[in-house]
C-alpha cells in the first residue's frame, strides 16, 4: 500500500523545538539565555540579545542608549554601564540626571547598601537615612554630592551656556580626577569612564534632578553657567544623521521609558519633519521594560507605533524587540551575553567629533531649505512643495507645511 504524502511543513513550526536540557552547576549565562528561555519574555530577551550581538554590534552602527530609573544607585552603571562603554557597545547615551547623579556616589567611594523595602521610613528619616526601595545611605551622601556639584560649578570653565554632554564630560573629569586623590577605581563612575572613553552623556530633562537642583541655587548666587538644551536637541539628531550619511546604522538600545527614550527617539523627527531633511528613521530598536502601551505609560509607544512618528524605518520592524522585564534584571544578562558572545568594537569617541558631525547636519539643512535632499515624510502635494519646481530656482522651505492649512475648505 502507497504512503500517503507527508504534508509540507507549516511555517507557523518553523522555530526550534521546545526540549532544553537541564541547567546544570556552572552554566555561563549565555548558554543559559540561549539553551532555556525559549517562550514569553524570557524568548523575548534571547531575542533582544542576538539583536544586540548579531546586527546592533556590527562595525557600521552606531548604537545610543537611553537610561531611566534609579539603576545607578543599584550598581548597575559599575557592574553593566561602565563594561558595555569599554567594549564599544554604547557609543553615545541618554540619562536621567538622576542616574548621573547617584553614580557620583560609587565614583567618590560614598556607602550605599542593600536594605528592605520594608523599612519604616519615619524611623529611617529620624536616624537621617535615605531610601530608595530596598537600597539605603546615609542623608550625608546627598549632602556631600551636592557639595561636590556646586564645587564643579564655581569653576572658571562652566561659567558659561554648554550642553550636557559638554557639562557631563567636564564633570566626568572631575570625578575621575577626585576619585584618583581618594586612591579609587575611576571605573566606579559611568560619568568618568564616559570622560575618559569621549562618549557623549546627555540628559533630556536636566532641570529634574538633583544636579539642576545644584544648577538652580548657582543661578541665585550669580553663576554664569546654564544648560543648552537646544545644543542637546541638535548633536543628538546630527549623531543619528552622521550615522546614517556615512552608509551605516542607528541602534536605539532602550532601558526603561521615560523623556531619554523619546528624546533618543525624537533624532529622527528632528531631522525629517522640523529640519526637513529626507531620513528614514532608526534602524534597530531595543527595549527593556515593565510598562504598557494601553495605559499611555510606555513613553514612546512600541516600535511599530513609533513608525508612524518617522522615528523608526518602517523596513526595518522586524528588526526591533520590547522584552517586557524589569531592567535589572535583564540588563545584566544582555551585558554577559553580549561581552561572551562579541569582540570589543573600536571606540567611535563621538564627543571629540562634535563640531564635526554638527557640520554635516547644518550642511544638510541649508540644502533641504533650497529644496536639495529634502524629506519625503509629508504628504506628496506639501514634499512638491518643499523640493520646488523640477527645473528654475528652488525656492525655501521653513518646514513640512505651512500654519493654518487644517481648516481650510476642502481639508
Amino acid at each position: 500500500m502507497a504512503k500517503k504524502p507527508v504534508p509540507p511543513t507549516s511555517r507557523f513550526l518553523s522555530g526550534r523545538r521546545i526540549a532544553p536540557r537541564p541547567v546544570r552547576a556552572g552554566v555561563r549565562a549565555a548558554d543559559l539565555v540561549n539553551a532555556t528561555f525559549s517562550a514569553y519574555n524570557a524568548a523575548r530577551l534571547r531575542e533582544a540579545c542576538a539583536l544586540f550581538v548579531e546586527k546592533m554590534l556590527e562595525p557600521d552602527v552606531t548604537v545610543g542608549m537611553s537610561l531611566t530609573g534609579a539603576l545607578t544607585p543599584a550598581g548597575l552603571g559599575m557592574s553593566c554601564l561602565v563594561p558595555l562603554l569599554k567594549a564599544g557597545f554604547v557609543d553615545w547615551m541618554i540619562s536621567t540626571g538622576a542616574n548621573l547623579y547617584h553614580d557620583v556616589h560609587h565614583g567618590l567611594g560614598m556607602p550605599l547598601h542593600e536594605g528592605r523595602p520594608t523599612f519604616d521610613d519615619v524611623e529611617l528619616r529620624d536616624a537621617g537615612i535615605i531610601r530608595i526601595y530596598d537600597i539605603v545611605f546615609p542623608y550625608e551622601v546627598l549632602l556631600d554630592t551636592d557639595a561636590f556639584f556646586r564645587e564643579v560649578l564655581k569653576a572658571q570653565e562652566f561659567q558659561r551656556p554648554m550642553s550636557t554632554a559638554e557639562f557631563h564630560w567636564r564633570a566626568g573629569r572631575w570625578v575621575a580626577r577626585r576619585a584618583r586623590a581618594l586612591g579609587l577605581p575611576v571605573e566606579a563612575s559611568v560619568l568618568a569612564t564616559a570622560h575618559r572613553l569621549d562618549v557623549p552623556v546627555y540628559t533630556s530633562s536636566p532641570g529634574d534632578s538633583s544636579i539642576g537642583m545644584n544648577v538652580a541655587r548657582q543661578a541665585l548666587e550669580g553663576g554664569a553657567f546654564a544648560f543648552d538644551v537646544s545644543a542637546d536637541v541638535n548633536e543628538t539628531a546630527s549623531i543619528v544623521y552622521a550615522a546614517k550619511r556615512s552608509g551605516g546604522k542607528s541602534a536605539v538600545l532602550i532601558v526603561g521609558g521615560g523623556s531619554p527614550k523619546n528624546f533618543l527617539l525624537q533624532t529622527e523627527p528632528q531631522i525629517q519633519e522640523v529640519l526637513g531633511i529626507d531620513e528614514a528613521g532608526h534602524d534597530y530598536f531595543l527595549q527593556l521594560t515593565d510598562a504598557r502601551p494601553d495605559t499611555g505609560g510606555l513613553s514612546g509607544a512600541t516600535p511599530a507605533e513609533a513608525v508612524s512618528w518617522g522615528k523608526i524605518d518602517p523596513t526595518k520592524l522586524p528588526d526591533t524587540v520590547v522584552c517586557y522585564l524589569d531592567a535589572t534584571v535583564a540588563l545584566p544578562l544582555l551585558t554577559a551575553y553580549a561581552l561572551a558572545r562579541h569582540r570589543r568594537r573600536p571606540l567611535r569617541r563621538l564627543y571629540s567629533r562634535r563640531e564635526e558631525l554638527m557640520a554635516t547636519l547644518r550642511t544638510a539643512f541649508a540644502a533641504a531649505q533650497k529644496g536639495e535632499g529634502a524629506s519625503r515624510r509629508a504628504p506628496k502635494e506639501y514634499a512638491d512643495a518643499m523640493r520646488g519646481p523640477a527645473s528654475g530656482p528652488k525656492r525655501p522651505h521653513a518646514g513640512l507645511r505651512s500654519h493654518g492649512l487644517y481648516g481650510k475648505k476642502g481639508r
